[in-house]
C-alpha cells in the first residue's frame, strides 16, 4: 500500500520536490468499515489551495481528493466485496471507508466508470449547479465558460447544450485547444485568452452581449466577462485558478461596473449543491449511453505518476477532466 505525503509547502507553482512517494503498513478494518483498492483517483485545481494550509493539507500526510476504489474486504453490511465505491481518500492506492462517508457507485450499462469522477461526479456537478442553480440558464441564452477545456469547462458545455443554451463562448490558453472545444466538445466559439485583447475577442464574439459566465479563473477574465455582460447579466463564480499559484489578481478592474449593469455575481461551493446529485445523473445517464455526450478526460496510468499528473493539469496540459488510473 503506498501514498504520496506532502512534505512541504509549495512556494508559487508546486514542483515535485514537495511530495514524497511513501510504502505505508498494511490498513486494519473495524466493524462498520470497508477496505478499498483505488482505481481512479481525480487531480483538480482546488488542491493547489488546500496545500496552503495545515486545516486542509498537513505535512507528511497524503491529500483529501475524490477517488473511485473496489471493496476488496468488508466489515459492513453496506458494502460487499466487489463493489464500487466513491470517497475522498486519494493520493493513496487502498484505504479504509465507511458508509457515512463514501457512497456506493450505481455501475450503468454504457456509462464509463471514470464519469463518476467527471461529467457525473463533482466535476459535472459544479458545472450543472453552477448552470442550472446559479445563473438559471435559459433556452436561446449566450454563455461564456472559462477554463473551457477544463474538466468543469468542458462539462459545462455539454450541460447547457442539452439546456438550451443558444451560443456558448469558451476561452483557453491555444489555438489547438480552441480548435477541440469547438470541433469536438461543441463549443460555438472559442477563444485563445493569449492571443491578443480578451475582451475585444469575446466582444467580437457575442456583438450583443453575454447573458451569463460560468468563471473558473477570476482577474481577467471576469472584468472581460462583466464588460460584454448585458445589463442585469449573471455571473456564477465558480474557480480562480489564476490565483492559485499566487501570481494573479482575483477582484478585477471593472468590479463596481456590476453595479453600474445590476449585474448579479454568486460565488458557490459544489460541496453545499450536493443535493443535485442524483438530478444530474438521471439527466445526464441516457445521453452518456446513446454517445450523445462524453465525459471528456485526460488519462494517465500508474499511482506514481499522481503528483506528474496534478503538475500537468495545472501547466494546463489536460483537455477535460485529468484522471489517474491505477488499476483496470
Amino acid at each position: 500500500m503506498r501514498q504520496i505525503r506532502l512534505v512541504s509547502r509549495p512556494t508559487g507553482f508546486p514542483t515535485a520536490a514537495n511530495f514524497e512517494l511513501v510504502t505505508s503498513p498494511p490498513l486494519d478494518l473495524s466493524p462498520g468499515t470497508a477496505l478499498v483498492e483505488n482505481l481512479w483517483l481525480s487531480v483538480d485545481p482546488y488542491m493547489r489551495q488546500a496545500m496552503d494550509s495545515d486545516e486542509w493539507w498537513a505535512l507528511g500526510a497524503p491529500g483529501e481528493g475524490r477517488a473511485l476504489g473496489r471493496v476488496v474486504q468488508s466489515l459492513t453490511p453496506a458494502y460487499g466485496i466487489g463493489d464500487i465505491v466513491f470517497h475522498t481518500q486519494g493520493w493513496r492506492t487502498h484505504a479504509v471507508v465507511t458508509p457515512s462517508a463514501s457512497r456506493l457507485i450505481e455501475v450503468e450499462p454504457g456509462v464509463p466508470l471514470s464519469a463518476h469522477l467527471g461529467i457525473l461526479g463533482g466535476t459535472g456537478l459544479s458545472a450543472y449547479a453552477g448552470l442550472k442553480r446559479v445563473l438559471k440558464l435559459q433556452p436561446g441564452e449566450t454563455l461564456f465558460v472559462s477554463a473551457a477545456a477544463g474538466g468543469v469547462g468542458t462539462a459545462a458545455a455539454r450541460i447547457a447544450r442539452l439546456l438550451g443554451a443558444g451560443r456558448i463562448i469558451g476561452s483557453t490558453g491555444s489555438a489547438e485547444k480552441a480548435k477541440w472545444l469547438v470541433s469536438e466538445v461543441g463549443f460555438d466559439a472559442a477563444l485563445n485568452y493569449r492571443d491578443g485583447s480578451l475582451v475585444e475577442q469575446l466582444a467580437a464574439e457575442a456583438p450583443d452581449g453575454i447573458d451569463a459566465y460560468l468563471d473558473n479563473v477570476g482577474g481577467e477574465h471576469l472584468a472581460a466577462a462583466i464588460d460584454v455582460l448585458k445589463p442585469r447579466g449573471r455571473i456564477a463564480w465558480c474557480g480562480a485558478v489564476s490565483t492559485y499559484n499566487g501570481d494573479g489578481v482575483v477582484a478585477p478592474r471593472n468590479l463596481y461596473d456590476v453595479v453600474g449593469k445590476e449585474l448579479r455575481l454568486e460565488g458557490f461551493l459544489v460541496r453545499n449543491h450536493l443535493d443535485l446529485r442524483p438530478e444530474l445523473i438521471e439527466f445526464l445517464t441516457p445521453h452518456l449511453q446513446s454517445g450523445a455526450v462524453v465525459s471528456d478526460e485526460t488519462v494517465v496510468d500508474g499511482f506514481s505518476q499522481t503528483v506528474e499528473a496534478f503538475l500537468a493539469m495545472l501547466r494546463g496540459e489536460n483537455t477535460g477532466k485529468m484522471l489517474v488510473q491505477l488499476a483496470a
